[in-house]
């Protein structure tokens, strides 16, 4: 696999992405990954890497700017690097849409084959993704979080998957059933995949904060990155 470093921007913030590819001379599907609240650490890049051995371009984009990142069990820190986008998803929206016009201008990438799939914080930015009614195929979100803004949704294009954590104690049941309703009255192709015994960040091997809610689960991350293979290979 081939790696690279782009930068690109998101008016005058400078970004920072990371591309995994397997060397062709025809222009490939390409997946974003959106990190979770700690930034496009190497959780996010390993992600990327994944996505590249199942023969796409994986694009592991960057919400805060380059050289901006949390540490693993800083809540304080981390969210208050998430809390501005969390709080104004009008600006999430944006800085996520720059990522895509990026990737989107790739030479590996097939501008007309592009899906999102996030962790966390990152399953909020997909789930937002799809509802500034981008031009995706799909979006994954991974132990992700429902809430919508205050900002009213376009009309919605992308196919949505959700992979969700029955004992998330940061999505609720009733925000599970308040999104499903959601999705369901915009009309949108979705699916919820949901795990029973099952807490937040679930595919994070290094997650184990019961109290905090955040617990690896391996049975439930190799059923997670299944579905994640099949969705992929039903929307490209």
């Amino acid at each position: 696999m081939l790696t690279e470093y782009i930068d690109y921007q998101d008016g005058d913030t400078e970004l920072e992405g990371y591309m995994v590819y397997h060397e062709t001379e025809t222009p490939k599907s390409a997946v974003l990954v959106a990190h979770d609240w700690s930034g496009r650490r190497e959780f996010a890049c390993k992600a990327a890497e994944r996505i590249a051995s199942l023969g796409y371009v994986g694009f592991a984009l960057d919400m805060y700017g380059k050289g901006i990142f949390g540490r693993d069990g800083d809540i304080e820190g981390n969210a208050a690097l998430m809390n501005p986008y969390a709080n104004d998803r009008a600006l999430l929206r944006q800085r996520i849409n720059a990522a895509l016009q990026a990737v989107r201008q790739l030479p590996q990438v097939d501008a007309t084959k592009v899906a999102a799939m996030g962790y966390c914080f990152g399953g909020m930015c997909v789930l937002e993704l799809a509802r500034s009614g981008a031009d995706v195929k799909g979006v994954i979100s991974i132990h992700g979080i429902f809430t919508r803004g205050k900002v009213a949704n376009e009309k919605m294009n992308a196919k949505v998957l959700c992979l969700h954590g029955h004992d998330d104690p940061m999505v609720p049941p009733e925000q599970v059933l308040a999104f499903e309703q959601e999705m369901t009255e915009a009309g949108v192709d979705w699916q919820m995949h949901i795990y029973g015994g099952t807490m937040h960040a679930f595919t994070n091997p290094v997650a184990n904060n019961p109290s905090f809610g955040t617990v690896y689960k391996e049975i439930a991350a190799k059923r997670a990155y299944q579905s994640i293979s099949n969705f992929l290979a039903e929307i490209f």
